[in-house]
């Protein structure tokens, strides 16, 4: 099919996938809780008479497009969850569930992906293979949904060839969408640390054990794992954000609680430096008359986009929307639980462009002002069935 033929269509639908965004946007849940929204889209399936099976991880839903030819089978994934933030825009589309606000684009990512189902279900008698959409909950919680849909057997009855996902960024123009083969996002992991000791008087230090020093000396002495044990070609990140010494400006408190992020794109690197922390952490407590108790939480690993399905969605992108709107991107020390489905089957996730004139289009993710420029509506949906309809070819 011509490229053309697919914008004709793709132009059609651009009111629908809009329509689809702003009520999506308008009715945000956090994860696994995302039960209204997994209803909009069963209906939305239901009425165009699509074949999908829900319930998966709870409120996930996987729907299929059977072409009429024979060929490969390719999923498209979309995130349906919002985050735990109160909007602080003021459009006709705002958040009405106080509290809770697609600040991360799942909401632009779902009706891209209902509009690519309206293209695809439009063209089916020219398609080959097989299309499976991916309506993935709770990516912003641990243990995330993709690996609790893979548990579950989504793709026990239909195994996709390659698995290709659309993320927004609003560091990029509307219009321009990015690329990254190989590694691109790291793992996550979560570290919770409790210095004990015994509390009293700030002005009788030497009667006491002063667990916000001993705390403060752990922090400082874990940069080591980043500046002198990590490979310096290795991206990693290992940053504390939390830090709770409730005592007073004369009090020690028995105890001090550090939370913190640690990040890379390795996994026998990931190992082998949490194993470090643990280390380090306990013995510096240890050595100035405290103990650490420490627990890691493992999240997400990192994304790896498979270098052959990279390529070939890329090229097909640059037809789509032409070459000098298909950029190369740089590593993200961010995590995206779309790992687990590459780790499964050969994979990759591109990034849509956001930005625009009005000032809120340039927030950043996971910001009470997040927004999109809602022109790449108008293709967003097109790109993708043009990159499904190309890959499931023989």
């Amino acid at each position: 099919m011509e490229i053309n033929k697919i914008k004709q269509i793709a132009e059609k639908y651009s009111n629908n996938v809009l329509e689809y965004r702003r009520y999506l946007h308008k009715h945000p849940e956090l994860s696994f809780n995302e039960f209204k929204t997994s209803e909009y889209i069963v209906d939305f399936l239901n009425k165009n008479q699509i074949k999908f099976k829900k319930g998966i991880a709870k409120t996930g839903i996987l729907a299929v497009i059977e072409g009429s030819k024979p060929g490969k089978t390719i999923a498209l994934r979309a995130d349906i969850d919002a985050l735990p933030i109160t909007e602080q825009n003021n459009c006709d589309y705002k958040s009405e569930n106080n509290g809770v606000m697609h600040a991360c684009g799942h909401d632009v990512h779902t009706a891209s992906l209902m509009g690519a189902i309206l293209i695809l279900n439009e063209i089916k008698s020219e398609l080959s293979g097989k299309v499976l959409f991916v309506f993935q909950p709770a990516e912003e919680k641990l243990p995330g949904g993709a690996k609790q849909m893979l548990e579950e057997g989504i793709f026990n009855e239909h195994k996709p060839d390659f698995i290709i996902a659309q993320h927004v960024n609003p560091s990029m123009k509307a219009g321009v969408i990015g690329f990254k083969s190989g590694m691109y996002m790291a793992s996550t992991d979560e570290i919770y640390m409790t210095v004990k000791g015994k509390g009293g008087h700030a002005a009788m230090p030497n009667q006491i054990t002063d667990t916000v020093l001993i705390a403060s000396h752990i922090i400082i002495a874990l940069q080591q794992i980043v500046s002198r044990k990590a490979f310096a070609t290795m991206p990693t990140v290992l940053s504390f954000g939390k830090v709770i010494a409730n005592g007073a400006t004369n009090i020690i408190p028995d105890e001090v609680k550090i939370e913190g992020t640690f990040r890379t794109m390795n996994e026998e690197w990931r190992k082998e430096a949490l194993s470090q922390v643990k280390f380090i952490s306990q013995n510096v407590a240890k050595s100035m008359g405290a103990e650490c108790e420490v627990n890691i939480v493992n999240g997400y690993p990192s994304l790896i986009n498979n270098e052959n399905v990279t390529n070939k969605t890329k090229t097909l992108s640059e037809q789509y929307l032409g070459k000098q709107n298909v950029i190369d991107m740089d590593v993200r020390m961010t995590a995206e639980d779309f790992s687990y489905f590459a780790q499964a089957y050969p994979s990759t996730m591109y990034r849509l462009g956001t930005s625009g004139k009005a000032e809120n289009t340039n927030s950043p993710l996971h910001s009470a002002h997040f927004d999109i420029d809602e022109s790449v509506l108008k293709y967003s949906h097109g790109l993708m069935a043009w990159i499904a309809l190309n890959l499931t070819k023989d």
